[in-house]
Order: structure tokens, then C-alpha cells, then sequence
């Protein structure tokens, strides 16, 4: 089939399990999304990367646009054939950067006037330039321009914040179904729930955004400060306002309990730059808990990171070694953490997804939570 469409699998609770068809692969549910901001996943080759077990990477829509140029790439075959991923690509619309560069932007109804954090010169994106250079990238899922308020913030500004958020998702959902059939033909446009952490707006903005009828719908403006249970109660608050027959996207999340947490609520797709920096940072995500290669207790330690991780981290080099290469700040020492953090988040979705399949997630959260109490000494 070319058309996208979401396949529900099953369920287990509020946690479902399911697939993604797309002409460019099958993403399995829940999911999560290596992070490639600039066309890259850091320290990855791309079969590396899909050798950890990830379907769909993430791109950036404001970082594309910087540099190379969106044109470019375009020119150059697209963006899946520019960075060597022939599955999908999810690409974020840049909302996230009006919210983070604050210093560097001025938003107006029109869109975002931008000072590049590379050079300085001024850039201008509005739902509909989001969407033309989605279009120029070849992404597979297109995300509609939003503003993401930090938090905590007053709920008057919330609202007024949300309401602009909803003019710019039907301006982004018009502007993608402006694009020509046979570019549009097997992608996808997903709405974001804005509202902050305040109930009544975010169902305001999930029965809005699907009065547009996108193909997938996102939860926005989390993870951005708040305490992990403002988090939880907002998606509690949200997720049964979002239809049933699509995909149900967490932005920007998270820590591996944040993603057990989270799936619980209803989610079934994740990014995140946490595993990826983390192992440049020499952090190492496990079964048990988070491992400091940088601490001096690794020197001497044979033993692999962790003995029932299948990847190249933990088949071939011991603790100590990969102590070594961090403290002499080799690069091999970014690409293993980074492969081995990579593999434990992909291993944790393949989890989830056995265990709300065969009805077991309850007796699999018991497990998670259990051996991570016990967190092994960093």
C-alpha cells in the first residue's frame, strides 16, 4: 500500500501497540526516533543507526534551513538520499527553536523572524515556508509550525500562545495539502496539542487541530522544565481527547522512565537528543540504571558495560576500556556509548511493544521499575 496509515496491533490498558505504514518502511509502535538535528545522527553511520533496531529517524526543519539550505539538499536528490537513510524521516517544523532562541527571534502573526545562531543573517519562517522546506527535505512526516511557551507560565499567556498555535497548524495543514499529489502521495502532516499544563486547553487543542483532519497527532510542549508528573497528568489529560486510529506523538521526551510512563498514557512515538549526548557525555543507559564511564571505578573493571547488550560497546570492550577511551577523549569512545545507548532505547521500545501486545505491560513495568530501584553503582 502507498498510502500512510496506522495499523492498531493492540492494546493493554490506555498503552497500545501497532504500525506505521509508509512507502518507505514499516515503523513499529511505540517507537522511538534517533535524533538527526543536521542530517546526521551523531557519532552514527546510518547502518549503524538501523542496526540498533530504529524504523524512522528525526530531522530539523531550522537547522536544515540554516545550513546546507533546504534548496540544496533538494537539488542534491532529498534529504534521504543526501544523509544515506532510505527509511522514514520525521522532520520537526522549528517550533521548538522559537521557543529555545528566544534571544535571537521576534514572533509576529505572520511567522518567526529569526537571527541564525551560525552567522547572524535574518531568516523568516512562517507555517508556510515550515512546510515548503519539509517539502524540499522529502520528509515523510511533515510537522506543522507551533509556538512552544516555556514553562511555567500564566495561563492568559498560554491561551493567547495557543490560539496563534492553531491559526498556524490550519495555514501549516493547507500549505501541505497545496503540495503536489505525487510529493504528497504516502506522507503525512501531524497537528501539535499545545495548552501547557492546564487541562481545558489542552482539549481545546486536541478537538481543534482535529477538526483539520491531520494524519497524526502530537503532544507539544512538554519536557520543557516541568516535573515528570505535570507531565504525566497533562498527557493524562490529553491523550483521550486524540483519536484512536492514529499516531499519538510525545515531542522531545525523554528519560527511559519518561518513555515507560508515557506509553502507559497512550503514546507511540518518542524522540529525544538524550541518548546520543549522553554517550558523548559518557553516560551509558542500562536495565539497571545510568553507568559514568568517566568515573576512576571502570578503570580496572573487565567486565562488558552490560553482559546482555547485543551491541558492539558490549560484545567487544570491557568498562575499563571504554573508561580509557572517554578519559583520552577518543572518538571511538563517542561512537560505542552512543551505538550502545542507541541499542538499549530500541531494545526498551521492542519491550513495550511484546508486552502490550501479549497483555503483560503491567508484569513489564514491575520489571523496569524493580531493576532500576537497584541501580548499579556509577
Amino acid at each position: 500500500m502507498n498510502a500512510f496509515r496506522f495499523e492498531l496491533l493492540a492494546t493493554d490498558g490506555a498503552a497500545r501497540t501497532g504500525v506505521i505504514h509508509t512507502p518507505r518502511g514499516e515503523i513499529r509502535t511505540p517507537a522511538f526516533m534517533p535524533v538527526g538535528t543536521a542530517g546526521t545522527v551523531k557519532a552514527m553511520l546510518p547502518q549503524s543507526v538501523r542496526e540498533t533496531g530504529a524504523d524512522i529517524v528525526l530531522g530539523n526543519t531550522y537547522h536544515l534551513m540554516l545550513r546546507p539550505g533546504a534548496e540544496r539538499i533538494a537539488r542534491l536528490g532529498g534529504l534521504h538520499k543526501f544523509m544515506d537513510w532510505q527509511r522514514p524521516i520525521l522532520t520537526d517544523s522549528g517550533g521548538f527553536q522559537v521557543m529555545s532562541l528566544s534571544s535571537l527571534r521576534k514572533i509576529t502573526e505572520e511567522g518567526v523572524r529569526f537571527q541564525s545562531h551560525i552567522d547572524g543573517h535574518a531568516e523568516f519562517l512562517s507555517p508556510e515556508r515550515a512546510m515548503e522546506i519539509q517539502r524540499l527535505l522529502g520528509s515523510d512526516i511533515q510537522m506543522v509550525l507551533d509556538e512552544c511557551p516555556a514553562l511555567p507560565a500564566e495561563k492568559s499567556v498560554i491561551e493567547k500562545s495557543l490560539a496563534m498555535s492553531m491559526r498556524w497548524a490550519r495555514r501549516s495543514r493547507d500549505a501541505f495539502n497545496l503540495q503536489a499529489d505525487e510529493e504528497r502521495s504516502g506522507r503525512a502532516c501531524f497537528g501539535i496539542v499545545q495548552g501547557g499544563t492546564y487541562p481545558d486547553l489542552r482539549q481545546r487543542s486536541a478537538e481543534a487541530l482535529q477538526e483539520f483532519g491531520f494524519d497524526g497527532y502530537a503532544v507539544g510542549g512538554l519536557a520543557v522544565g516541568e516535573p515528570q508528573a505535570a507531565m504525566f497528568e497533562t498527557l493524562e489529560g490529553t491523550v483521550p481527547h486524540l483519536p484512536t486510529g492514529k499516531p499519538h506523538y510525545l515531542m522531545g521526551v525523554g528519560k527511559p522512565d519518561d518513555i515507560v510512563g508515557a506509553v502507559l498514557r497512550g503514546i507511540d512515538m518518542f524522540d529525544c537528543v538524550l541518548p546520543t549526548r549522553s554517550g558523548r557525555n559518557g553516560q551509558a543507559f542500562t536495565w539497571e540504571g545510568t553507568i559514568n564511564l568517566k568515573n576512576a571505578r571502570h578503570a580496572d573493571d573487565p567486565a562488558p558495560l552490560d553482559p546482555a547488550c547485543r551491541c558492539p560497546a558490549c560484545r567487544q570492550f570491557s568498562r575499563a576500556y571504554l573508561h580509557h577511551v572517554f578519559k583520552s577523549q577518543e572518538i571511538i569512545a563517542s561512537m560505542l556509548l552512543t551505538w550502545h545507548n542507541l541499542t538499549f532505547y530500541q531494545d526498551l521500545m521492542s519491550g513495550l511493544r511484546d508486552a502490550v501486545f501479549g497483555g503483560r505491560l503491567g508484569e513489564f513495568v514491575t520489571m523496569f521499575n524493580g531493576r532500576r530501584a537497584a541501580t548499579l553503582p556509577t
